[in-house]
């Protein structure tokens, strides 16, 4: 092989919500922050040096480094700053795998004459986004995704790393066993246990001593990966099956009319995103998670696609309605919905509003009608223009005065 056979490219931007915080504020540049005060949803590098981690508790992250600065979350700015990353990866790849909303892969296999080798493209890669977006961003260069996907991890911050083909099992057998995909801390304390503790170790256990210990489908997975077996390709990104918006409620007790209002604010997200990305849906899912952390779902699938805000927010609400004996006796921590089954506008089969009343007198004018049936594909349509100029607040509901419009975590683009 040849080094030129390392072809896949997985680009990861470093403490994303972080650095566009510092990157935004010059104040905040090489010094310890974390977006969020409860919880820390991101740190930057300065701030990770002193043990500080995503999901710790804000406390936590204080005590750690006492002059630690906290910043609220912008979930527009991280969502504009990733559309803009991603605009820098299709124009240097037609083969573009989005992750998440901060990484992706990209197959740079066929651009050797126009645009110079895998490292060529991978340096002017993180150039073009450090110049254009103004953010940091390590790319790791290799023959397959995995391999790519540890190197740029190796990499970080900040940094470019190539895994030759011909040197990819020297690179990957010194590194531990949390570095392979998919070992998690369980199967991480596993494989400790059994003395296993670096991705050579795993490599000189048969399949049948990794399936036995791991299960089938893990073990078989850990054995191909330490051996720098992985046949993915890169796959350009697919129309999602599914849209959904969660929250978390916290525990203690909760009002079933706040619950059903949180749910309502939950599905107008949804069907915006719908709407704004040309898709609907046939089958509303309702997301619970209880007070003992357990979870149930339920669903309903409607007669025809749709993305309209009301019929899904009925749906939705009756779901609800049927589960809530067991929310009354089981506590609630967490209420989501999700669209699935989703398929693009031009699929839809149009209904004539035949459930519709116009209410008229005995002796009909036109001037004295006194009811007009509502257009909810036109309202639906003006409240979306209204949302995007002015903001999800600005016109709502009665029912949804007072609450959180803010946006949730950005997600890649449908």
């Amino acid at each position: 092989m040849f080094v030129s056979d390392a072809t896949i490219l997985h680009a990861d931007l470093d403490a994303f919500y972080a650095s566009v915080e510092q990157r935004d504020d010059p104040s905040l540049r090489g010094r310890p922050i974390v977006v969020g005060g409860g919880v820390v949803l991101a740190a930057s590098y300065e701030a990770k040096a002193y043990g500080i981690k995503t999901a710790m508790p804000g406390r936590a992250a204080r005590a750690l480094c006492p002059g630690l600065i906290s910043v609220p979350p912008r979930m527009d700015a991280y969502s504009r700053a990733s559309k803009d990353v991603f605009a820098v990866f299709d124009r240097t790849s037609p083969l573009v795998e989005g992750i998440s909303i901060d990484e992706a892969f990209l197959d740079v296999g066929g651009l050797r004459r126009i645009a110079g080798t895998p490292l060529d493209i991978a340096v002017g890669l993180r150039r073009d986004v450090a110049d254009q977006v103004g953010l940091p961003i390590t790319v790791g260069v290799a023959r397959t995704k995995f391999l790519a996907k540890v190197a740029s991890g190796v990499a970080k911050p900040d940094g470019l790393l190539l895994v030759p083909p011909d040197g990819e099992l020297q690179f990957l057998h010194p590194l531990p066993v949390e570095r392979l995909w998919g070992v998690g801390k369980v199967t991480a304390a596993t494989l400790h246990a059994h003395g296993i503790r670096r991705v050579a170790d795993v490599a000189d256990h048969s399949e049948t001593d990794l399936v036995s210990l791991l299960g089938k489908a893990t073990g078989r997975h850990m054995h191909a990966l330490a051996h720098g077996f992985d046949p993915r390709t890169v796959r350009s990104r697919r129309r999602r099956r599914s849209m959904g918006a969660q929250h978390a409620l916290g525990r203690g007790y909760h009002d079933p009319n706040s619950v059903a209002a949180t749910l309502m604010l939950l599905v107008d997200k949804v069907t915006r995103r719908m709407r704004a990305a040309g898709r609907l849906g046939r089958t509303v899912v309702l997301r619970l998670r209880f007070a003992d952390y357990t979870r149930v779902t339920r669903s309903h699938t409607l007669p025809v696609a749709t993305a309209r805000t009301d019929t899904v927010r009925d749906t939705a609400l009756e779901l609800l309605h049927t589960a809530w004996p067991l929310v009354a006796d089981r506590g609630l921590t967490l209420v989501g919905v999700a669209v699935t089954n989703l398929d693009g506008e031009d699929t839809e089969q149009l209904e004539l509003p035949f459930d519709e009343r116009v209410d008229r007198p005995a002796d009909p004018k036109p001037e004295v009608v006194t009811h007009r049936p509502i257009d909810r594909h036109a309202l639906d349509a003006v409240l979306d223009d209204v949302h995007s100029r002015f903001g999800s607040g600005s016109l709502t509901s009665a029912t949804l005065l007072g609450r959180d419009h803010r946006p949730g975590v950005p997600l890649l683009p449908d």
